[in-house]
C-alpha cells in the first residue's frame, strides 16, 4: 500500500508498505478519506518526530481483531488513530482502536466524516472531564439558572464540536469568540442566540480590555433576557464560571482566566505541555484542565470509555442532524497534498475549514479494494 512519511521541513515521502494487521482489540480501514490537524505538522516540525502523522481516517472496514465485536468488514467507519503509533491515516489501510471506531449514518459522506473524530474527542475531554459540563443525555433543564461558557476559537473543529455539544447539553449562553468566521459561528449557535442570549464576539481590532469587555456585556446581555427573568433587574450577578480555549497555543487562555470569576472557576485548554506561567499568582482559585486526547487511548478506563460512549452519540447526532462535521476543503492530489495541506495550516490559511485528502487520488493507487 501507499503511506506518507512526514520528516522535519514539511518533507513528505510516499513509500510502499505493508498493510497491517489489526491487534485483537483493533480494525483495520482502508482509507477513502484522511483529515488534518494542526498537530500533523507540529510534530515533524518541534518534536523531530517523522512518521505518518495522520489520526483522521474515515472509510470501509477490511479486517477486525478477534475481540472486536461491534464492527464486521463492509462497515463504514471513521476513527480516531492511536497517537504516535504507526499505521496511521495518511495511507491506504490504517489501524484503529475499536473504541474510537464510530459507525457512519448513510447521510454523511467520508469527507465530512473524516473531519470529526480528533477534534471531537478532545472537546468531549475538554467539556465534560475538564469543565464538568451535564452530559447531553441528562441536559441542564431550561428552569436552571444560566451557565455561561465562552469558547475562545468557536470556528475552530475543536470549538465548533463544543458549540454543538455544549447546546445539546442545554449550556447557555455560549459566547464564540472567533474572527472572520462569523457566519460559521451564528449558524452553529442557530436559535440559541434568540432564545437564550448566546452571541458571537470578534476578537480581531480589540485590545485584551476590549475583548473582556465584550464578552462581560454579551453575557450581560443574555442575562436579560426573557427567558432569564430573576436575572433581569441584576445581570452583574451573573458569573462566568466556565471558559474553553481549543486555540491555547494563541494564548487566548490568557484573557480568558481574566473572564472567568468565581470559586468553582473552571479553564479547559488543549496545550497540555505548556506551563501556563501567566496563570500563577491569580487570586480567585482556578480549576485548570489541560487537555489531550491522546489518553483515550492510555491506561486509564474512564478515560478510554468517555470517548467510547460519545462518539456512538455523536454518530446518532449525525443520522438526527443535531450534530455535523466541520466545513472542509478536500485538498487535490490525495497523499501527495499532505505538504501543501501541511503547509497551509502552518501558515494559518485555514479559516473555519479543515483540510481533508482523498487517498484514491494519489497517484498509483486504485478505488478498488
Amino acid at each position: 500500500m501507499k503511506e506518507a512519511i512526514v520528516d522535519k521541513g514539511l518533507i513528505v515521502e510516499i513509500i510502499d508498505s505493508p498493510i497491517p494487521e489489526p491487534g485483537p482489540d483493533e480494525v483495520l480501514i482502508k482509507i477513502a478519506v484522511t483529515g488534518t490537524n494542526p498537530k500533523d505538522w507540529k510534530r515533524p516540525e518541534n518534536d523531530n518526530w517523522r512518521g505518518n502523522q495522520g489520526d483522521d481516517m474515515a472509510g470501509v472496514v477490511t479486517k477486525v481483531g478477534s475481540s472486536v465485536f461491534e464492527f464486521r468488514p463492509g462497515d463504514r467507519v471513521a476513527a480516531f488513530h492511536r497517537l504516535m503509533t504507526p499505521h496511521g491515516s495518511y495511507a491506504e489501510y490504517g489501524i484503529a482502536p475499536q473504541h474510537t471506531t464510530f459507525h457512519l449514518p448513510a447521510n454523511v459522506s467520508f469527507e465530512e466524516a473524516a473531519t470529526i473524530p480528533l477534534a471531537t474527542v478532545t472537546s468531549v475531554f475538554a467539556l465534560y472531564k475538564n469543565l464538568q459540563l451535564p452530559d447531553p443525555w441528562q441536559p441542564r433543564l431550561d428552569s436552571d439558572p444560566p451557565l455561561p461558557l465562552v469558547i475562545y476559537g468557536a470556528s475552530t473543529a475543536i470549538g465548533a464540536f463544543a458549540v454543538q455539544l455544549a447546546r445539546q447539553s442545554n449550556i447557555h449562553p455560549i459566547i464564540g469568540i472567533a474572527g472572520a468566521s462569523k457566519d460559521l459561528v451564528l449558524d452553529l449557535l442557530g436559535d440559541g442566540v434568540e432564545k437564550y442570549g448566546d452571541a458571537y464576539v470578534d476578537y480581531r481590532g480589540k485590545s485584551e480590555a476590549e475583548l473582556i469587555a465584550s464578552v462581560k456585556a454579551a453575557v450581560a446581555a443574555a442575562a436579560t433576557a426573557e427567558h432569564y427573568p430573576s436575572y433581569k433587574d441584576k445581570p452583574e450577578a451573573l458569573q462566568i464560571t466556565r471558559a474553553y480555549d481549543p486555540m491555547s497555543y494563541e494564548g487566548g487562555y490568557i484573557t480568558l482566566a481574566k473572564i472567568l470569576q468565581g470559586p468553582d472557576a473552571r479553564l479547559a485548554t488543549v496545550a497540555p505541555r505548556f506551563t501556563y506561567k501567566e496563570l500563577e499568582g491569580r487570586a480567585e482559585p482556578l480549576h485548570l484542565g489541560k487537555t489531550f486526547a491522546g489518553i483515550a487511548h492510555g491506561d486509564v478506563a474512564a478515560d478510554r470509555d468517555l470517548p467510547y460512549v460519545y462518539l456512538r452519540y455523536v454518530a446518532r447526532g449525525l443520522q438526527e442532524g443535531w450534530f455535523r462535521g466541520h466545513p472542509y476543503e478536500v485538498v487535490p492530489g490525495g497523499l501527495n497534498g499532505i505538504k501543501q495541506a501541511l503547509e497551509d495550516l502552518k501558515a494559518g490559511k485555514a479559516h473555519g475549514v479543515k483540510y481533508v485528502l482523498r487517498i484514491a487520488e494519489t497517484e498509483g493507487v486504485s478505488e478498488e479494494a
